[in-house]
């Protein structure tokens, strides 16, 4: 494994370091942007609730944010791919492409998928920034902000949002773990030539070498994520830094 050996498949007869090179990229990309998705629509969603706290605009984000994070998102996946085969008559691509390659057949394959697993974690961003938002704006720092005469937009961006992240960022760590895991059944929902979609595969033809060698490929993401995580703090937090 130091070496980049990672054995053969027991079925195809191919180096697994071969399988993970190919087919890798996809499943990194669907991640990415699934994340990504996430930041854009969570952040700002738990942001609009936590200032308009109690409103119906609150109310209706925390009903939309429960109503996602209830939904399995193979199941959401397939719902979206019957509506998107049968009434936009949307074909998309059978074999895999990469970003680099084709920047838009890549995202035919890859745009659906990161949606739904972007809705998802989406979901549980914005409620989490919302309540870590409403416990940093009860603080006594930015009373005093407010207190000095700023607007309430500067209170909000300079002073308590910042500060309010480190939870969300924490969390979104742990949701990749949970990103990870979903995005098999996703792929497979959407016939996603990636990681995921090979897991499955080497599970239903017991290739115990394959199975292996992903469940510790999965694992080291993990791990270097929510690392990459903790080393953040203390961009964020001088406390942490100092």
């Amino acid at each position: 494994v130091a070496k980049g050996d990672l054995g053969r498949s027991f079925w195809r007869e191919e180096p697994i370091r071969v399988l993970v090179m190919r087919r890798g990229p996809i499943t990194a990309q669907i991640a990415v942007m699934a994340v990504v998705i996430s930041w854009l629509v969570g952040l700002p969603v738990g942001i609009i609730a936590a200032l308009w706290r109690n409103s119906r605009v609150d109310y209706l984000v925390r009903s939309v944010a429960t109503l996602f994070l209830a939904v399995p998102g193979f199941w959401l996946g397939l719902i979206i791919m019957l509506l998107t085969v049968l009434f936009l008559r949307w074909r998309p691509p059978l074999v895999g492409v990469y970003f680099w390659d084709d920047p838009w057949r890549s995202f035919q394959i890859t745009g659906l998928p990161a949606l739904v697993l972007g809705a998802n974690m989406g979901a549980f961003l914005a409620r989490m920034s919302r309540a870590t938002l409403l416990e940093v704006l009860g603080e006594d720092y930015v009373r005093t902000a407010r207190a000095k005469g700023l607007r309430e937009r500067l209170v909000v961006s300079r002073h308590a949002l910042r500060n309010s992240l480190i939870p969300v960022i924490t969390v979104s760590g742990i949701q990749m773990g949970f990103l990870l895991g979903g995005s098999v059944a996703v792929e497979q929902a959407f016939s996603v030539p990636g990681l995921g979609t090979a897991l499955v595969q080497a599970i239903d033809q017991r290739d115990w070498m394959v199975i292996q060698n992903l469940a510790l490929l999965y694992g080291l993401v993990f791990f270097f994520v929510n690392l990459a995580v903790d080393l953040s703090y203390g961009w964020l937090d001088p406390r942490v830094r100092y």
